[in-house]
């Protein structure tokens, strides 16, 4: 008898150890805030950013979407550099395998090297990043292909549409490393936020603080609404939620 309890002792002595072990859920946390990023409103997070640090995280005013979209993911980033070459595709092989390797419910943070009227990506790159999972691209330069993009019904953010293309005229110049996108840094991990406002971009480290402080200002916001439609005075309103 005396045995068996050590036998049940140690047993339990070993799952503590186990246990004590465990890597934390990681993946899951993350899960959750992406999620939580995906119902807040681009306009509270960045307001967010704003109040919390005294930084400015959206875009440019031209990085717009091709069509009405909401979503919010890891961001993936590629540069390309601005260069003449007779190589064809295998001078962008390296913005192709970034596709291919990165994992489904990334953001495609696209920058082109004075690119405004190239297109950084068309109907093929849309394609395989739709049927691989990613959440949406953002792309600071041209998009093309728009009929096929909107047919795949796939989230792109560009600063314009243009019928060019970039093979020959620019080289891979690195992904995953720092890029300032339409005004803003953004790092490899980085949570991107896009909605029909605009887009803006957490920095990881920071993404619990700025979703719980935006999620404040949306319920406060939204609070507002019905005082303001039965009062008729957004000065009561701001009076008494304090915030405009």
């Amino acid at each position: 008898m005396r045995k068996k309890a050590i036998t049940v002792l140690l047993g339990i002595a070993a799952l503590f150890v186990v246990l004590s072990f465990r890597r934390p859920d990681t993946e899951g946390t993350q899960d959750s805030l992406i999620e939580g990023f995906r119902l807040v409103e681009v306009a509270s997070v960045a307001d967010a950013m704003e109040q919390l640090y005294g930084k400015r995280a959206y875009m440019s005013h031209s990085m717009r979407p091709l069509s009405p979209t909401k979503f919010a993911g890891p961001a993936v980033t590629v540069l390309l550099k601005k260069e003449e070459n007779n190589e064809g595709a295998k001078a962008l092989q390296g913005m192709l395998d970034t596709i291919d390797e990165s994992a489904p419910g990334s953001v495609y943070v696209m920058v082109l090297e004075d690119g405004l009227d190239y297109a950084g990506i068309g109907g093929l790159m849309s394609t395989a990043m739709k049927y691989r999972g990613f959440a949406g691209a953002v792309v600071d330069g041209g998009v093309r292909d728009t009929p096929q993009i909107a047919r795949l019904q796939f989230p792109v953010f560009s600063r314009g549409v243009v019928p060019s293309t970039t093979v020959n005229h620019y080289r891979f110049a690195g992904k995953d490393i720092p890029v300032n996108c339409a005004g803003v840094q953004v790092k490899a991990a980085d949570i991107v936020v896009a909605d029909g406002d605009g887009v803006a971009v957490v920095p990881r480290e920071h993404a619990a603080e700025v979703l719980k402080k935006a999620q404040q200002l949306d319920q406060s916001e939204h609070s507002m609404y019905p005082f303001i439609e039965k009062y008729k005075s957004i000065r009561e309103a701001v009076a008494q939620f304090g915030r405009l």
